[in-house]
């Protein structure tokens, strides 16, 4: 966000947190009744591997029905969306003209969806035409302003008060409501063309779209994402439903357990500048253990996943943090775009701190992400949940580990760092933009391509790729195709990655990735055992993939006083220092490998203490988009962030797995 919206924006944050807003009041959940839209039944896919297919996809793809994306002159829609993820080209905008740029997917994706903001669907309708009755109305005036993100729009998925304005929407709402319902149409219209119901089962898209709640300064969006074409008839969005347990209600209630074949999953935005609340640790309303534990259920059952990384950068972990103990991880240093904003919400060179957690936090207005906290990191939410596990007999943090890009192009899995054309339409179109850290230029460099969430299924057809997000055998990457495989148990054979039946023996021996380990089937059993293994992304004839360094086992637990903790260890390849690259030339130096395995047994083992483990692949270091696209200028046109980059133009891009779970019988 700009560095003068951040300004005007504080300020009238407390108000709104103090008193509410008018407005047209929320629609009633009847509303939202799921509805089978038309969907011809799939041919059975040709090919079928039973111990799973490496299939890459994006998860988080806005169009120019979002509003931040209009605003920044997208015109490109929903089936351009998909055109580009399956390898055809998209134009976007450069200047004046809204198709000067062709881009095109350096290699097609295996599904998609577009999840493009609720908030505005129908506001924006209704605001770009001059002959609707709430045209003239301020709030339309500034939307057409081209002020992307002006204090205006921003307010109404700010305020814990907010509704649909009754001079845009006409007093009982309907006028947006019925514009809304149109472009829900057109979103899954074009996801139905593009679905392949043939036997090829070249790709598969999903009906989605994102629940935009950034309630009290803070982040908390949410992907959701429908199985089929049995879906709601309206989006849930933050204007109808201002808390998150609300949503999970509705889509719990209106689609899970209706009788139309509807079902559906809720996937949590990057939380690196959610000031903790993402993953915070509260129940408002819920008073009772039985209750706090039935609402943690709930929110397992819809949140199976959280997204490590997308544009806004990496949400692993991060160093420092107050009641994190272990050793420091260099890795945690990764696109840490949360680091950019504070330079602008707390001031450049000023030590950030812990964020609030004393009676009434939930209500605690943040000039947007402005304090470290360490639920605001997926590592740390991992382990907080093996806590809650103890106190509730429920985990509430028991996801998976996804990535997307959060493109606002309808470039769906545009992640390639060689020639990242941007992520904003003109908010980033020009390499000057895009390779300096100035907060007044809003997809400046603290932003990156985003990354890739991979799935483990036997084919590529909604149900089984739905099946996989369901079970959590789901991995993200920060952007290369790197294909990682994940496996626990008691008594894995030493010699599984010199076996041809490596896979068909770790699931027969083992439980994969997203999945809890089995209880020991003796006393004694000794520590659990991993098979870790990781082959590197191939690449293409004109980006050649970058070798794998090494294969991390991450493991996390809690003490007794709440303490969080890490321990990080390398089972497989090279340490740091045995291959670099010169950010001079973005020469690499150095051997890598193609493939990693190893099988690696737990050498500090309490049987008494739950622990999660999950496993990261890194690659060997390259340069950053911004680096490549910094040398690609003149030197006398290269911005001063050239020469002193805020963020490291060097990084090790990187894939992470979903976790395995370590529960004590009893």
């Amino acid at each position: 966000m700009r560095r003068g919206v951040w300004r005007r924006v504080g300020p009238a944050l407390l108000g709104l947190a103090l008193g509410a807003c008018g407005g047209v009041e929320p629609p009633p959940e009847s509303v939202y009744a799921a509805r089978q839209f038309e969907d011809a039944p799939p041919a059975p896919c040709a090919l079928s591997v039973p111990t799973g297919q490496a299939l890459f996809g994006d998860l988080h793809v806005h169009t120019a029905y979002s509003n931040d994306a209009w605003n920044f002159d997208v015109r490109t829609w929903p089936a351009d969306a998909y055109r580009y993820a399956f390898g055809e080209p998209i134009r976007l905008p450069a200047g004046d003209d809204f198709r000067a740029r062709e881009v095109r997917i350096d290699r097609p994706l295996d599904f998609a969806a577009v999840t493009d903001h609720a908030e505005f669907l129908g506001e924006q309708s209704v605001c770009y035409d001059d002959t609707a009755a709430g045209y003239q109305a301020g709030f339309c005036e500034v939307m057409r302003s081209g002020e992307g993100r002006a204090p205006q729009l921003v307010m109404q998925i700010i305020s814990p008060f907010a509704r649909r304005r009754p001079d845009v929407c006409g007093p009982d709402g309907e006028d947006c409501a019925q514009r809304a319902a149109a472009a829900w149409r057109d979103i899954i219209a074009a996801a139905q063309q593009w679905n392949d119901r043939s036997s090829d089962c070249a790709r598969s898209t999903f009906i989605a779209y994102e629940y935009s709640s950034f309630r009290m300064g803070s982040n908390l969006h949410r992907n959701v994402i429908f199985r089929n074409a049995a879906v709601l008839a309206r989006p849930v969005s933050y204007l109808d439903e201002h808390r998150e347990w609300g949503l999970w209600r509705i889509l719990q209630q209106q689609c899970i357990d209706s009788d139309t074949g509807c079902d559906v999953l809720a996937i949590p935005h990057n939380a690196n500048i959610s000031n903790g609340r993402m993953f915070a640790v509260d129940y408002p309303g819920a008073y009772t253990l039985a209750q706090q534990a039935r609402r943690a259920a709930l929110r397992q059952r819809i949140e199976p996943l959280a997204e490590v990384m997308q544009h806004k950068g990496d949400s692993e972990c991060r160093n420092g943090l107050q009641g994190v103990l272990g050793a420091v991880d260099e890795l945690c240093d990764f696109e840490k775009f949360e680091n950019q904003v504070f330079r602008q919400t707390v001031g450049e060179g000023e030590a950030v701190g812990q964020c609030y957690r004393g009676p009434l936090a939930d209500w605690v207005p943040h000039r947007g992400p402005n304090c470290l906290d360490r639920n605001s990191y997926l590592r740390y939410a991992l382990v907080e949940g093996l806590r809650e596990q103890q106190r509730l007999g429920v985990n509430p943090f028991k996801f998976g580990l996804m990535a997307s890009t959060d493109t606002h192009n309808a470039m769906a899995g545009g992640v390639q760092e060689a020639d990242y054309p941007g992520h904003l339409g003109n908010g980033d179109s020009r390499v000057a933009q895009r390779v300096q850290f100035d907060g007044d230029v809003p997809g400046n460099a603290s932003n990156n391509p985003g990354g890739l969430i991979g799935v483990w299924a036997p084919h590529n057809s909604r149900d089984a790729i739905f099946d996989a997000l369901r079970r959590r055998e789901v991995f993200g990457t920060s952007g290369p195709r790197i294909q990682p495989r994940f496996f626990g148990g008691w008594q894995l054979d030493p010699d599984l990655c010199a076996r041809a039946d490596m896979l068909d023996s770790a699931y027969a021996q083992g439980v994969p990735m997203g999945a809890d380990l089995p209880p020991a089937r003796r006393a004694g059993a000794g520590a659990p055992v991993f098979l870790a293994a990781a082959a590197a992304d191939p690449g293409t004839a004109d980006f050649p993939g970058v070798p794998l360094q090494r294969l991390q086992v991450i493991k996390g637990w809690a003490d007794e006083e709440g303490n969080h903790h890490q321990r990080i260890y390398r089972v497989a390849g090279d340490g740091a220092g045995a291959a670099a690259v010169d950010p001079a030339t973005c020469e690499p130096r150095g051997q890598g490998h193609r493939q990693l395995c190893a099988v690696w047994r737990d050498p500090d083992f309490d049987p008494a203490v739950p622990a999660v483990y999950y496993l990261r692949a890194v690659e060997n270091p390259s340069c950053r988009y911004t680096a490549r696209q910094c040398l690609a200028l003149p030197p006398g046109a290269r911005p001063a962030d050239c020469a002193q980059p805020f963020f490291d133009p060097v990084i090790q891009e990187r894939a992470w797995t979903s976790p395995i779970w370590y529960t004590p019988a009893g």
